[in-house]
């Protein structure tokens, strides 16, 4: 038996802000333009709300026969999908997308309890639809219609639906013509015109509708636009509209610059501006998560979004996500480095600003651009204890080559004497990182000249080609110990990456075969993280403490414990908000300070 792949139907939308703009109407015309052209074209479900012009629009339009029933002692007529699919039509006018399908007073059920879903199944028979639908009624503006109307709709249709429609064309009207067309009768009786524009067809009501029909469908121009741009492989900005990046490096001036870039989008009407975080591929140097969090909710508390970027370069990714989002400004901090860092390498905004092409760039100043660049805590991922064996190690190295290369001064000549000295500034390298292993360049470029090189016993040099050799000793033992030192953070850090990587690996693991049981999962993250005990604390930030009426004590409650656990946050160890002001993940006794990096990191991820 041969199989037949049957090609899905297209589907057609018409979107208005409010009833009355002439949905139902638009459809039923281009129906008839189809049907002029040859098409075969019948009407499954038209709703003409007793209006005669639409009436008049059907004209000699097929209609499918509706099936008849009584709901809550009422008669309906809903479509027949079945009849409409026995017919098999190219093209079936189906009014309302987001209608709810009664049923039969006995309870006779019905294949598909929503119009959008009897559409779905015509179209995967091969038929085009042609539907109609308001604003309100998408799933995701329920909330938003209802803070400005007043009313919740009841019935909805997914935003899925309407977006993955072949076309979607909006019907539109203005406020004050929508308002004649209702007092003049058109649109509702006569005994409901009052009240409708008294109450939801106010004027600012259908403004606002209007906007938001607006706003989404140009979102969805916008994605139809992208994947044009994408098909046609297209990377030059089109900027339909104004969209600001904002490179954020995690640092304090991060908020400063995304204040910035939302004042920017602000200015022009359907602005907006994207905060872009560039995470290097290597995946290891980076700022904690829970600043990565903060830096997100910042963001969309200021009406922004936010985005992690990964690329092996910080100007490279943030140019390449500006241009994915045809962007047509980037806005970016000015350099904190010093005058000798930034010759020796641009700066990410000089970067940008040579490679943004027609994409406007702003270099925005900050205090900390303004002030001396900042002090680095921590220079080095090595201990105090290997950093203080390096300067050891610089000096009793030195030593002890003097003393044995001056006893021993007929087996080697200058060329070995400098090998081993700058050995020596690796080997130092290797224990206490950059800055012992700079001192043991100075120290042994000084041991060389004075022991080593003619005349021996002063500091002075005869030979101008022992000077060079000297020169070229110092830089080559800083270069060879910058280079040592960075692949030992970068080892180090790797390591504590794949550590944290595997326990978290571990706990996921766990979780999954917790059954749910916040107890277990307790006890599975305290294991794995090295903790002694742990607990999940309740904050109740409404209790009234001391007494005074104003609420603003805090109590405490635990809600579940495992081992040793804390009876409070200031008790414990370790701590990260799971619900931020309201729930916590404590625990007591870490056993280093990697566990509780890590038990804190996998605390605070999402879900």
């Amino acid at each position: 038996m041969q199989t037949v792949n049957m090609e899905r139907g297209r589907l057609r939308v018409y979107l208005g802000a409010a009833p009355g703009v002439g949905k139902t109407f638009a459809m039923l015309q281009e129906g008839q333009r189809r049907a002029e052209r040859g098409t075969d074209v019948v009407i499954g479900f038209v709703e003409t709300h007793g209006r005669a012009k639409t009436a008049e629009a059907i004209a000699d339009l097929e209609v499918v026969q509706c099936r008849s029933l009584f709901y809550r002692g009422l008669r309906v007529e809903e479509m027949d999908l079945a009849a409409v699919l026995a017919r098999r039509p190219r093209v079936a006018l189906v009014d309302e997308l987001a209608h709810t399908i009664m049923s039969d007073a006995t309870g006779g059920p019905e294949v598909a309890p929503k119009r959008w879903q009897q559409i779905s199944a015509l179209l995967d028979a091969g038929i085009d639809v042609i539907t109609t639908v308001n604003i309100q009624h998408l799933e995701s503006l329920n909330d938003v219609v209802a803070s400005i109307t007043g009313v919740r709709q009841s019935e909805t249709v997914p935003d899925r639906i309407v977006r993955t429609a072949d076309a979607v064309e909006l019907v539109d009207m203005s406020p004050q013509a929508l308002r004649r067309r209702m007092a003049h009768g058109n649109i509702y009786a006569a005994d409901r015109i009052d009240t409708a524009l008294a109450h939801y067809f106010r004027e600012g009501n259908l403004a606002a509708l209007r906007e938001l029909a607006l706003l989404w469908l140009a979102d969805r121009v916008e994605e139809s636009l992208d994947r044009y741009r994408d098909a046609h492989r297209i990377d030059s900005t089109w900027p339909t509209r104004e969209r600001v990046v904002v490179g954020v490096s995690g640092d304090r001036e991060s908020q400063t610059l995304m204040r910035r870039a939302a004042r920017i989008a602000t200015r022009t009407t359907g602005g907006e501006w994207l905060a872009a975080y560039v995470s290097l591929r290597d995946g290891l140097a980076g700022v904690p998560e829970d600043r990565l969090e903060q830096l997100r909710t910042a963001a969309e508390e200021m009406g922004g979004s936010f985005h992690a970027v990964v690329a092996d370069d910080p100007a490279d990714g943030l140019l390449e996500f500006a241009r994915g989002v045809n962007a047509s400004q980037i806005l970016v901090g000015a350099s904190r480095r010093g005058r000798i860092s930034a010759l020796l390498r641009p700066a990410i905004g000089e970067t940008v600003i040579a490679h943004s092409g027609d994409i406007d760039v702003h270099v925005v100043s900050h205090d900390d651009a303004r002030r001396a660049p900042l002090t680095r805590v921590n220079r080095t991922a090595l201990g105090r204890g290997r950093r203080a064996a390096g300067y050891v190690l610089a000096l009793g190295g030195a030593a002890f080559l003097s003393v044995a290369l001056q006893l021993t001064p007929n087996l080697h000549g200058l060329a070995t004497e400098s090998l081993l000295l700058l050995a020596l500034v690796v080997a130092t390298a290797l224990v206490g990182g950059l800055l012992p292993a700079m001192l043991a360049a100075v120290i042994s470029s000084l041991v060389l000249n004075f022991l080593f090189m003619h005349p021996t016993g002063t500091l002075s040099i005869a030979d101008p080609e022992n000077a060079l050799a000297l020169i070229v000793f110092v830089l080559t033992g800083v270069a060879v110990a910058t280079v040592v030192d960075i692949a030992a953070k970068r080892t180090q850090q790797a390591v504590r990456a794949r550590a944290e990587a595997n326990a978290l690996a571990v706990l996921s693991h766990r979780v999954l075969h917790s059954g749910g049981d916040p107890a277990e999962l307790l006890r599975q993250a305290g294991e794995v993280f090295a903790m002694s005990g742990a607990a999940i604390i309740h904050t109740d930030t409404d209790t009234d403490s001391d007494g005074d009426g104003d609420g603003d004590g805090d109590e405490e409650t635990v809600t579940e414990t495992w081992g040793d656990a804390p009876t409070s946050a200031a008790q414990a160890d370790a701590s990260a908000e799971i619900r931020p002001g309201r729930l916590t993940s404590v625990a007591r006794r870490r056993r280093s300070a990697a566990s509780r990096a890590v038990w804190t990191y996998a605390a605070a991820r999402p879900g």
